[in-house]
């Protein structure tokens, strides 16, 4: 008997043991390690909603609203709770064929049985309202608010602004640790792509009860465990929306870029490259058929000309063959150097614009009447060292720090250069570069930046489009991480005396027939020549002369003369900025806004489309009699073509006058 009784001790022993360490685990599971486990638990009970943050807003220099958000409703299909016999429910709520909605079951079981997929993009408002009425229906079915951005003004700026598309699979692959998921949409390009840290903002969390269906039932622990989306950041910047909006009105029918830059600080207030696209394509889903259709378009209008295109800068380039002139000593600003119509080297005479004897003349009178025979001389007066050494003084040949990405540093060739190209050459290869021709390559922006530096007497500004950055929710300002410029080592008087010949230039010389009206400035006027069909129109000028506060660099392809196509684009943009409209009762702003969209046109390059027209119309030979704008050269540069400028194929130039 007492054995019996101590085996039934033992034995409640063990048993009070086995309960006495259930109880402490479940204590420890329950109440000491519930944070710990609940998220394992969660997978189960708890369905964790992202909430996507509000995308920053971006605003032109004068607060008008460029660009915001507008919702855009998607139905999600859960396959493992979806009940087949929902198919015509949900169908008739969407407007749709039973056909459509098993198809698109049918994929979202091939992608995943448990994760909800994106079946019905951009529902309407009020078919996403009649299939939320009816959730507690539709088991596996629910609904996700996102996100496209919405346009506000006739500029497109696409180039600046950039777009916003679903993540593709190699971006998902390299950005799922910074929370990117499939179906999240990014910025791809412009400023969109660049600051697209700031501008995503934080996701949030919603956390719901869900049953065995998959339906939702309430909040988790009533939205505690929820965490609020945090709004991206608002840009702010130096862009004039209605410059923009007329600038990229007057480039109808032209291939090619303007930039226009604050001389004081670098601020961009204007970037056109054109073609473009509309960017509010992007509000909605874009076909593969309509996508394909921009990216394979002949113009290639996703191509950014105002930091890729290269072009020979004609003319516009003996500003700096001016100061390289006067800062080495070569002449004095008040020396008389002649300019005959002809310059000898070698065998060869390279002659001056229509072959006019212009005399003895100084460095303003050269730039005032861009004679070619004053530069050839400056240039066989120096070597081709020094001339490119000048030349990156100003940072051509180089990318320059930008707040957009495609970028390309054109040519600037040294000795090495040509040593390394033709072997053996001779002065014949070089006395071109002395009027912006030959073996050389620049870009609308580059051009921007270097007269920009010309108007404000020497300082090289960094170009940024952003002014600031300021958080919507807590009034934070961030500023844009800008280089420091630098200062071009070249004496201010130098500066003056090329100033003065290009205010000449505006006031009896080639641009005389753009000045902005009551505004005096300073520009040079310059013919890209182009061997792929008809040369390139190109125009730099800053105004008002004595305190600039703006800087303007464009360039039209196949265009012609530089004085009749981007000279007065940069001459409108000019007067829009400064004065904040075109004085329509001058006729001859009427006339220029008329003949840039009406009749100016860029010839397409030669072996693509039609051939260009070779007669000239009437109001060209009207406008080429008044306004005596540059002339076409005997023989073209070989230099590279504009529309490419990457990969550069170096060609010996065999010009022998410039377009003025």
């Amino acid at each position: 008997m007492d054995e019996f009784r101590n085996r039934v001790r033992v034995y409640a022993g063990v048993v009070v043991v086995i309960l006495a360490i259930l109880c402490i685990r479940l204590i420890q599971l329950q109440v000491v390690s519930a944070e710990a486990y609940w998220g394992a638990s969660q997978s189960n009970a708890v369905r964790e909603q992202r909430v996507q943050p509000a995308r920053g807003a971006i605003y032109d220099r004068s607060g008008t609203l460029l660009v915001d958000n507008q919702p855009s409703y998607t139905i999600m299909i859960t396959p493992r709770f979806f009940e087949d016999d929902n198919v015509p429910l949900l169908a008739d709520l969407l407007s749709v064929p039973d056909t459509t909605v098993q198809r698109k079951l049918t994929e979202a079981r091939d992608w995943s049985l448990f994760q909800p997929s994106r079946s019905f993009r951009e529902v309407s408002f009020d078919t996403f309202s009649r299939v939320q009425e009816h959730l507690y229906e539709l088991p596996g079915v629910t609904y996700e608010i996102e996100q496209r951005r919405r346009y506000h003004t006739e500029a497109h700026a696409t180039h600046a602004l950039g777009y916003v598309r679903e993540i593709d699979g190699r971006a998902l692959g390299k950005m799922r640790d910074d929370g990117y998921r499939q179906g999240d949409r990014i910025g791809k390009t412009g400023l969109e792509s660049y600051y697209e840290k700031r501008l995503r903002g934080e996701q949030g969390s919603e956390f719901m009860l869900v049953d065995v269906r998959g339906r939702e039932v309430k909040a988790y622990r009533d939205g505690r465990e929820d965490r609020a989306p945090t709004s991206g950041y608002d840009l702010h910047l130096a862009l004039d929306h209605k410059v923009q909006a007329l600038a990229e009105s007057l480039f109808v029918g032209k291939r090619g870029a303007a930039v226009a830059l604050d001389p004081d600080n670098g601020e961009i207030i204007s970037f056109v490259s054109h073609p473009d696209f509309d960017p509010g394509i992007f509000s909605r889903s874009v076909s593969g058929a309509e996508w394909d259709s921009i990216r394979t378009a002949p113009a290639d209008p996703l191509y950014n000309r105002a930091t890729m295109s290269g072009f020979p800068p004609g003319s516009t380039w003996k500003p700096l063959m001016s100061l390289m002139a006067l800062q080495e000593g070569v002449i004095t600003a008040n020396q008389r150097v002649n300019c005959p119509p002809g310059y000898r080297v070698g065998s060869r005479v390279f002659h001056n614009h229509g072959y006019k004897d212009e005399g003895w003349i100084n460095v303003k009178k050269a730039l005032e009447v861009s004679c070619n025979t004053f530069y050839y001389h400056l240039m066989m007066e120096t070597d081709v060292n020094t001339w490119s050494r000048y030349a990156r003084m100003f940072e051509f040949g180089q990318r320059i720090p930008l707040d957009v990405a495609d970028q390309s540093g054109g040519l600037i060739p040294d000795s090495t250069y040509f040593n390394e190209t033709y072997g053996r050459w001779t002065a014949g290869y070089t006395v071109n570069l002395g009027i912006g021709q030959g073996d050389m390559s620049v870009t609308p922006m580059q051009l921007a930046r270097y007269v920009a530096a010309i108007a404000n007497g020497g300082t090289l500004h960094v170009p940024h489009f952003v002014h600031e950055l300021q958080h919507p929710e807590t009034g934070e300002v961030v500023q844009p991480d800008i280089p420091k410029p630098s200062t071009v080592p070249i004496d201010s008087a130098h500066f003056a005396t090329v100033r003065e010949g290009m205010r000449r230039v505006m006031e009896n010389g080639t641009g005389q027939w753009v000045q902005v009206p009551g505004v005096t400035s300073g520009g040079k006027t310059g013919t890209a020549q182009n061997p792929h069909g008809e040369d390139h129109s190109l125009f730099i000028m800053f105004a008002p002369f004595d305190d600039p506060e703006i800087a303007i660099a464009v360039a039209v392809e196949n265009a012609g003369y530089g004085g009749s196509a981007a000279a007065p684009i940069a001459s409108l943009m000019a007067e829009q900025y400064l004065n904040g409209k075109i004085d329509l009762d001058i006729w001859q702003r009427r006339y220029w806004i008329k003949r840039l969209m009406e009749e100016v046109r860029s010839a397409p390059p030669k072996g693509f489309g039609a051939p260009p027209d070779e007669e000239e119309s009437e109001s060209e030979r009207v406008l080429n009699a008044d306004a005596a704008p540059d002339t076409v050269e005997e023989s073209r540069s070989r230099s590279t073509r504009s529309v490419r400028l990457e990969p550069i194929a170096p060609i010996r130039s065999t010009s022998t006058t410039d377009n003025d």
